[in-house]
């Protein structure tokens, strides 16, 4: 008894300690492991065309803690180096940049917002007067960095260079007029002339979500990059708002001079954090353009209209406007039509586009026919004033002689 009883104890032990087992493997399942979190959220092993122009892109914060959402409108969202970014700024000559709260407070339209008056103030007044202004302007919001004494007020002015501040809303109108009409130092205030290369992001994120997510981390990594070089003193990082072109975010602008020493405005697109050494090392340190997210950059032309006809290429070259050079085909073109080509009888022509030869033809006969009628006006008229001025001398001539020729005569006969 004592050994049955003993068996089924062990037996009784046995399927215990195996239900035991069973709950435990049961919870063990029921819990993924970190290593199979891990490996689900790994990237794939084949690395993409996206993957290798930005950082490693997996490991970037997700906007508000929403993978999701990081992919819609972070740098991993689908539209990322789908364009060509090169010629999609607009030309201008200046830039005013205005200190005004931070990104969190802007409204989607700062510049027009009627509880923020002063940047609808200043950007209201600049659109005004822009035909008084020689160079156009473009006004920008920007939140002042810590470490640069910046606050609400403060005006950044490039190329120049200038800063003023505390502009007011009542100042607004005199600074306009004396600053960017006239190009006269403020009445009202200091000018201080500023160095150092300025950098700005877009990270309105109330205008788009695609800046707001990606221009806090660019800031971020800005910094942690100036930082790590030395160059805290020598290269500042403001957020901006809205600079134009939502869908090339993360947007950066970035001042600083040139090896001549003139200052230059390059914009870029589809910036990722990976991206933050090279503007750092090769367009800050070196002068180089970033080909591959370059958008174009701030250039004051030599004579109205120039902004239009050239646009400065990366390389330092200059691509001469599609419509300019045509139109200098064209007036090549028309000046061949006229010495050199092959006209044929009843207006035909082997010219390229015959309606602008029969039409240069004509021209031409015109042109030809009103010369003669011209030249033999010019010849009627010499003949009038030719009669009217000598023929009473050249009557009196030929009288002389008739009257020498009748005596002679006479002479001859009398003799």
């Amino acid at each position: 008894m004592r050994i049955a009883h003993s068996s089924r104890s062990l037996v009784s032990a046995a399927n215990s300690h195996s239900h035991r087992t069973v709950s435990l493997l049961s919870l063990s399942l029921s819990r993924p492991s970190t290593t199979t979190q891990t490996l689900t959220r790994a990237p794939p092993s084949a690395p993409t065309t996206m993957a290798s122009e930005s950082d490693n892109l997996s490991t970037l914060p997700a906007a508000n803690g929403n993978v999701v959402e990081d992919e819609k409108f972070g740098f991993r969202r689908p539209e990322m180096f789908t364009e060509n970014l090169a010629g999609t700024v607009g030309a201008y000559d200046r830039h005013v940049f205005l200190c005004y709260k931070s990104p969190v407070a802007w409204p989607s339209k700062v510049e027009g917002s009627e509880s923020d008056p002063l940047p609808k103030l200043l950007s209201s007044a600049v659109k005004a007067r822009k035909n008084d202004i020689a160079l156009k302007t473009n006004v920008t919001v920007y939140e002042g960095s810590e470490g640069t004494e910046f606050s609400d007020g403060d005006v950044l002015i490039f190329p120049e260079m200038i800063k003023y501040r505390g502009l007011k809303e009542s100042d607004v109108d005199s600074f306009v007029e004396d600053v960017l009409v006239n190009g006269k130092p403020w009445a009202s205030g200091v000018q201080e002339v500023f160095t150092g290369s300025h950098v700005f992001v877009c990270a309105h994120g109330s205008r788009d979500r695609r800046c707001g997510v990606c221009g806090p981390v660019l800031i971020e990594k800005l910094k942690e990059e100036i930082e790590s070089r030395g160059l805290k003193n020598q290269v500042f990082v403001n957020a901006c708002s809205h600079i134009g072109g939502h869908k090339y975010a993360g947007n950066v602008i970035i001042y600083s001079p040139a090896p001549d020493g003139k200052i230059t405005g390059h914009w870029y697109g589809y910036v990722t954090p990976d991206d933050v050494p090279a503007l750092l090392d090769q367009h800050i340190e070196k002068g180089e353009i970033i080909t591959h997210l370059w958008r174009g950059q701030m250039g004051a032309a030599a004579e109205e209209g120039g902004k239009d006809d050239e646009h400065k290429l990366p390389n330092g070259g200059v691509k001469k406007n599609k419509k300019k050079k045509h139109e200098e085909n064209g007036s090549q073109s028309k000046k061949e039509e006229v010495s050199g080509c092959c006209q044929g009888v009843n207006g035909f022509s082997c010219c390229k586009d015959g309606s602008l030869d029969q039409n240069g033809v004509i021209e031409k006969n015109l042109n030809e026919t009103g010369a003669h009628e011209k030249e033999q006006g010019k010849l009627s008229s010499w003949m009038g004033s030719w009669e009217q001025s000598d023929v009473l001398t050249a009557v009196a001539v030929v009288g002389a002689v008739a009257t020498v020729a009748v005596a002679y005569s006479f002479y001859r006969r009398s003799g």
